[in-house]
């Protein structure tokens, strides 16, 4: 077993975490109305939907691998991983904000039985993806202080929506990116 990393503050914990999250909630809504122009940017701003894609894709498997290593009992390369995950992930989140502040929204051009499960999807990722990320927090920091009774609790929560939310990302991604239209 693995050694507390950080001390326990809950109190502390809770008011980071809720701030934290509420601060992204609010940016990433935020985006929908406010966007700046792509041309100050110099390239064609969907890049940064390429660079989501790669980083859910990785954190699709960090995610996998962090499994494989907390069942085979290996909790320090368990931590690890789920921490490079967590890396991912804020660059992620970095990368899906900039990509949304410098472009206007697309819209699904496919048509039939595609279209369907290509909003089906959007329609479970999106309010997914939104809630997730206090569970993330909170399950990160029940690990790294060492409540593993709690950290195990909630990450049957947490884990298969976090997988589900990259999965599912990577594939509303290669459904809309042949529509997207080039900014330059």
């Amino acid at each position: 077993m693995i050694k507390q990393v950080i001390p326990k503050n809950d109190k502390l914990a809770y008011w980071l975490i809720g701030v934290l999250s509420t601060v992204v909630f609010v940016v990433v809504v935020a985006l929908g109305k406010f966007k700046l122009s792509p041309s100050i940017l110099g390239f064609d701003p969907h890049i940064f939907a390429t660079i989501n894609s790669y980083l859910n894709t990785c954190v699709t498997v960090l995610l996998i691998a962090g499994l494989y290593f907390v069942k085979q009992k290996d909790y320090k390369t368990h931590r690890n991983v789920m921490m490079i995950a967590m890396v991912y992930s804020s660059l992620f989140l970095i990368s899906y904000i900039l990509h949304h502040l410098f472009t206007m929204d697309t819209h699904y051009g496919g048509q039939g039985f595609l279209k369907y499960i290509y909003y089906f999807i959007l329609i479970t990722h999106i309010p997914l993806a939104a809630i997730v990320l206090p569970f993330i927090l909170l399950s990160t920091y029940r690990g790294l202080t060492g409540d593993f009774a709690k950290h195990k609790k909630i990450v049957r929560i947490t884990y298969p929506i976090w997988l589900y939310v990259s999965i599912t990302g990577v594939l509303v991604y290669l459904l809309i990116s042949p529509y997207y239209v080039s900014h330059l």
